[in-house]
């Protein structure tokens, strides 16, 4: 396997770099992390792993109490429990490493496990911003078509949009892991961030050539303005529905059912956007990596506890369950 990659890879030198002949092969990456203070770095330790902690109990919890309660079988709680399933994929895919990190002087990753980051981080965060979407379709439905709802949200298109979402995330993650390896490496290998992001790897790259670089930015960038443009187009009829009614309880039960997925768009868009779309200029590569820690760490955390919170139907659900256990 190694023989083949070296192979692959001297090809790429030769076709992507100057013939100067002084460049070495990169097998492994060291990920520099957030911060090299000793006692940060112990205090960021406790917090993340309470944080990833938080999210893998909060999120899992939220997929068993959706699963065992009959009163949540419906299409709005079905993609809640895939969002949280993919909040504990995206968050594993990112924090443990992150953990470790913190403990280590020198947290390295191989070639191959850099690329498998790379990938998995691509391929989740983009099934979040398509259930995202979809889940404001949903509720798009359901306050501006009621009548419909069961029609329109059938099991069967429950799951076509499902799958839409998982082709998405693999479309996404193809584009970002092939392109990391038609990447070449030749020094230094030192990543400045705390997992490996695309970004940062472009950065430290000897490819002459620009096409993996743009492909991976057209692939994610087409699917975020897509889904940004189904989540404003199915907000703006809702509003629009709203406006219409005349009783200001309907008014009260339609913006208390959409508080918390606006929430959660809000805060896991703005912080992509912050991510990766901003200018470079603008913002630090510090503060890029505090974006990154949100969105990949705490809104995974976050997110259960947004639809927890603001969910009647969930709390009823809950107590429920906990009064039918004990009694």
């Amino acid at each position: 396997m190694f023989h083949h990659r070296f192979l692959w890879q001297q090809l790429r030198y030769l076709m992507d770099s100057p013939g100067d002949g002084n460049h070495t092969i990169v097998t492994g990456f060291i990920l520099l992390g957030l911060t090299d203070d000793p006692i940060l770095r112990v205090i960021l330790f406790i917090i993340i792993l309470c944080i990833y902690l938080v999210t893998v109990f909060g999120n899992f919890f939220t997929i068993i109490l959706i699963s065992i309660s009959s009163q949540l079988h419906s299409p709005m709680y079905f993609f809640l429990s895939h969002l949280a399933f993919v909040d504990i994929c995206l968050s594993t895919c990112v924090t443990p490493n992150m953990i470790v990190n913190f403990l280590v002087e020198r947290n390295s990753l191989s070639y191959h496990g850099c690329g498998m980051q790379v990938g998995s981080t691509a391929f989740f965060g983009a099934i979040e911003c398509f259930l995202l979407a979809i889940m404001a379709y949903d509720r798009f439905v359901a306050i501006c078509n009621p009548l419909l709802y069961s029609t329109k949200m059938s099991t069967q298109v429950c799951i076509q949009l499902l799958i839409v979402a998982y082709i998405g995330g693999c479309f996404n993650s193809c584009s970002f892991t092939i392109s990391f390896h038609l990447l070449f490496f030749c020094g230094p290998n030192g990543v400045n961030h705390f997992f490996c992001d695309f970004a940062p790897l472009v950065e430290i790259s000897c490819s002459g050539s620009s096409i993996p670089t743009v492909v991976p930015s057209f692939a994610a960038g087409s699917i975020i303005v897509f889904t940004v443009f189904a989540i404003v187009v199915s907000y703006i009829y809702i509003l629009i529905t709203i406006l219409k009614m005349s009783s200001t309880e309907g008014h009260y039960k339609a913006f208390s059912t959409c508080t918390a997925h606006l929430t959660a768009i809000t805060l896991y868009f703005g912080t992509v956007t912050f991510a990766y779309v901003m200018p470079k200029s603008t913002f630090s590569s510090d503060q890029k990596k505090v974006a990154s820690v949100f969105y990949n760490v705490v809104i995974p955390m976050l997110n259960p506890v947004i639809y927890s919170l603001r969910n009647n139907e969930i709390k009823g659900a809950l107590k429920r369950e906990v009064h039918r256990i004990f009694s």
